[in-house]
């Protein structure tokens, strides 16, 4: 297990959280330029390294796992409502309440994130998990305040956020070292879940933050210059 991996996937979600009490008001261009980015970043490792690495051990099923994590990312939204793509909902007056579906469902993605990263080199991967977290804890940490919360508890769920891709590292690494039973053999299919997830999450970024689905000039350079990162980490590993 590599400590900078489990600082760097930390410190994402934690740094996009905490960034909440330093922006007010509703414009957050910048914010959503940093979305735009980390989708083409997130589509680009996916489709250079996760999608490759995971038909290396020529498993058959690969492909209908990439359909479960799909769909199971559509399900996910229903409780967490699109907050994996940076997406803010205020709440009205008369339902208020710990938003405890968003937290959850955000926990297990974060989670299931982190399990592929101890299997061979995925430092890109981290760095696309790292980055897309940024927006996804700010966002949560947006919700949490506008339900009522203290700083204190926001800070606390934020932390919480923070530490699920950790944790998938190290039970992915504790399997990969047979610590706990025999499931490395399943790292294909599990990668396939992930894929799955950033498929959808990468794709959902790209075509629902602009409005009528149209780039303006900065966000096609976001976008440009995130899959150019993950076309010059694919090709600086050959």
């Amino acid at each position: 297990m590599q400590p900078w991996k489990i600082i760097l996937l930390f410190m994402g979600a934690f740094t996009g959280g905490m960034s909440v009490f330093l922006f007010r008001g509703d414009n957050h261009k910048m914010l959503k330029l940093i979305l735009s980015f980390s989708g083409a970043f997130l589509f680009g490792i996916t489709v250079l390294h996760l999608i490759p690495d995971a038909y290396h051990g020529n498993d058959n099923y690969v492909g209908v796992f990439i359909l479960i994590g799909f769909l199971f990312q559509i399900v996910l939204e229903q409780f967490s409502e699109g907050i994996e793509h940076g997406h803010m909902h205020k709440p009205s007056h008369e339902h208020i309440a710990f938003p405890l579906g968003i937290l959850v469902s955000l926990c297990i993605h974060a989670f299931l994130e982190g399990m592929p990263l101890a299997e061979g080199n995925q430092n890109q991967l981290v760095y696309g998990i790292a980055l897309h977290h940024v927006p996804a804890a700010f966002a949560l940490a947006t919700v949490l305040l506008a339900n009522g919360q203290t700083k204190g508890k926001t800070i606390f769920f934020v932390v919480l956020f923070a530490i699920m891709a950790p944790l998938g590292y190290f039970f992915s690494d504790e399997l990969s070292a047979g610590g706990i039973g025999n499931l490395q053999k399943y790292y294909g299919r599990i990668m396939g879940i992930v894929i799955g997830i950033f498929l959808h999450i990468s794709t959902t970024i790209l075509f629902e933050s602009s409005t009528d689905h149209k780039f303006n000039l900065r966000k096609m350079v976001a976008v440009l210059l995130g899959v150019g990162i993950a076309l010059v980490g694919f090709v600086s590993e050959l």
